[in-house]
């Protein structure tokens, strides 16, 4: 999953990135840069306290610094929405300009926002506009017709086509347009220190408005956590008074917006966290392990995370406590869920 960072020249986007990924600003300033980036998880760290395996794996979202450049009317160069249609999602990065009062950076922030979002919206409508010229010239399904009508008239209102409501059949055809604005977008607001836990009411109540949750951080105080040595992290958390970098809520924020659950398994070798989309029936998780186990599966044997760590964190007292179940292909696994996958081949 790869998911692009875009905003406004001096947003704080590239310092976003390098305190996500722990790559230095100077490895993006050239092109699109690229990390692979952890995905936060106590229950991991927890099962490997029990478990005590070899490795321990977290689940993992790439992240990539695009060079989106949208100011003064430039919008955004062709490569740059280029690269941002191989996105699954975007994260939008907008600065909270320091020493001005609350409502005027409030008002400064939703204008980069509007900004970035219109680039986006014009790049869309462009797109809605010359395959409506084709539809007149050519015969297409009634469900393409009305699908780039319906993406033509919001566009044009400059609504993005992440709220606009469709109907299932022209969902199956608008994936084949790459729309930006149909993709699922987070909005960043990038303070600086001082600035941290002033509402940004207006930005946030926009953002959501547009389809979009919300995350307000301090870029430049998130990469210098991140450089820190984990030994030393917590502490510097702690004098700070925060519970957990503001990145970590990113992150997960990022995931859950994809729409991504984590299952969990566990043994000597390793405890390990998978990926896989919100719905998945068991089988399909199976084969994120292995093909082989998707292929001769047999069931299932669950405990969800909560009642593992309620029966002490012991599985034969979970077992004891019939928390422990056996299900089968069409069972939808659910986040956090302890599997050990039964298969013959």
């Amino acid at each position: 999953m790869k998911v692009g960072i875009i905003g406004l020249p001096f947003s704080g986007k590239s310092t976003l990135f390098a305190a996500l990924t722990g790559r230095g600003e100077e490895a993006t300033g050239k092109g699109a840069g690229l990390g692979v980036v952890k995905v936060p998880d106590p229950r991991v760290e927890h099962l490997a306290h029990v478990y005590k395996p070899k490795k321990k794996t977290l689940a993992e979202i790439t992240f990539c610094d695009l060079l989106a450049g949208a100011r003064e009317s430039k919008g955004f160069d062709a490569q740059t929405v280029a690269a941002m249609k191989t996105m699954e999602a975007l994260v939008i990065v907008v600065e909270g300009p320091e020493g001005i009062r609350d409502a005027e950076r409030d008002e400064a922030a939703r204008k980069a926002l509007r900004e970035v979002v219109i680039e986006l919206t014009l790049s869309d409508l462009v797109i809605a506009e010359k395959r409506l010229e084709r539809i007149r010239k050519e015969k297409t399904s009634e469900a393409d017709k009305r699908a780039i009508e319906r993406a033509h008239a919001a566009l044009s209102e400059e609504k993005p086509l992440r709220i606009v409501p469709f109907a299932p059949d022209e969902e199956n055809v608008l994936p084949n347009y790459q729309f930006l604005t149909r993709k699922p977008a987070i909005v960043v607001a990038n303070l600086r220190e001082a600035d941290l836990g002033k509402p940004l009411t207006k930005l946030e109540a926009e953002a959501r408005a547009l389809g979009m949750p919300f995350v307000a951080l301090c870029a430049a105080l998130e990469r210098e956590i991140s450089a820190l040595d984990p030994a030393e992290r917590g502490d510097y958390l702690k004098e700070m008074g925060l519970s957990e970098p503001a990145q970590d809520r990113l992150i997960r924020e990022v995931y859950a917006l994809l729409n991504l659950i984590s299952f969990l398994t566990t043994g000597e070798d390793e405890v390990r966290a998978w990926t896989c989309e919100r719905g998945t029936p068991a089988p399909r998780a199976a084969a994120k392990v292995h093909s082989d186990i998707e292929r001769g599966f047999i069931r299932a044997e669950v405990v969800a995370y909560d009642d593992f760590v309620a029966a002490r964190s012991s599985m034969s007292d979970a077992k004891k406590a019939g928390k422990v179940r056996l299900e089968g292909k069409d069972y939808v696994v659910q986040d956090g869920d302890i599997i050990n996958f039964r298969f013959n081949v």
